[in-house]
C-alpha cells in the first residue's frame, strides 16, 4: 500500500476531535517556522554581508519573550567560511542584573545580495531575518521577521537621530506593523 495513503487511513480513524488537534499544531508548526517574508514585505536587494558585517546597537523593538525586560542589546554578524553568518545577540537582563548571551547560525533563503536570512537559536529552527531598510552607508536597518509581530530598527550607533527614526517609523506603520507598541531600548551600559 502506498505510505501516504495507509497515513490518511489512519488519520481518518482518529476521533474529529483528535483530527483537528493534529491537523491545527501541523499548520501551527508549519507557519512557526517559517523563514519567508510577511505578504507585502520585500527584502533589500543589492545587500553585501561584508558591510553588513559587524556590531549593530538595537534602538527598538517589538516586544517578544526572548528579549522581556532586556536594555543595552546588541548584536554581532560575522560570516562563517561554509557561507553561513554567525549571530551573537547580547542584552543585559535588568531583572536579574547580569548580561545574557545567545548565539546563533543565519543562513541566506536564496541569493546573497537579497538580504532575506533565515536565524537559529535553537538547533533545527529557525525564523525569518529581512532587512526592509538599510542606510546605503550601513549606518541602520530595519528589520522584519517572517510576520508583522516582529521587528528591529538597530544602528552602529547607540542612538539615532530622531530626523533618521521617525521616517523609518513611518515606513514601518505603512508595512503595517504596530509602531505604537514598539519598545524604546535603553542603550545605556558599558559594552564590557
Amino acid at each position: 500500500m502506498n505510505p501516504h495513503k495507509e497515513s490518511i487511513m489512519r488519520l481518518t480513524l482518529l476521533p474529529p476531535h483528535l483530527r483537528t488537534l493534529l491537523l491545527l499544531a501541523g499548520s501551527l508548526l508549519l507557519a512557526a517556522c517559517s523563514t519567508l517574508p510577511p505578504p507585502g514585505i520585500k527584502p533589500v536587494s543589492g545587500f553585501e554581508l561584508q558591510r553588513y558585517t559587524g556590531k549593530w546597537y538595537e534602538i527598538a523593538r517589538l516586544d517578544h519573550s526572548f528579549e522581556r525586560g532586556m536594555s543595552d542589546v546588541s548584536a554581532r554578524y560575522t560570516p562563517q567560511a561554509d557561507g553561513s553568518v554567525q549571530v551573537i545577540n547580547r542584552g543585559y537582563a535588568t531583572a536579574q542584573g547580569s548580561w545574557k548571551q545567545a548565539e546563533g547560525r543565519a543562513l541566506f533563503n536564496g541569493d546573497s545580495t537579497v538580504a532575506s536570512l533565515k536565524v537559529s537559536f535553537f538547533g533545527p529552527f529557525y525564523g525569518g531575518y529581512h532587512v526592509v531598510a538599510l542606510d546605503p552607508d550601513y549606518r541602520w536597518a530595519m528589520i522584519a521577521g517572517n510576520d508583522r509581530s516582529y521587528l528591529w530598527i538597530l544602528a552602529r550607533d547607540k542612538q539615532l537621530p530622531q530626523a533618521v527614526l521617525d521616517p523609518l517609523l513611518q515606513q514601518a506603520k505603512a508595512l503595517g506593523f504596530a509602531t505604537e507598541q514598539l519598545i524604546y531600548v535603553p542603550q545605556t551600559r558599558s559594552d564590557s
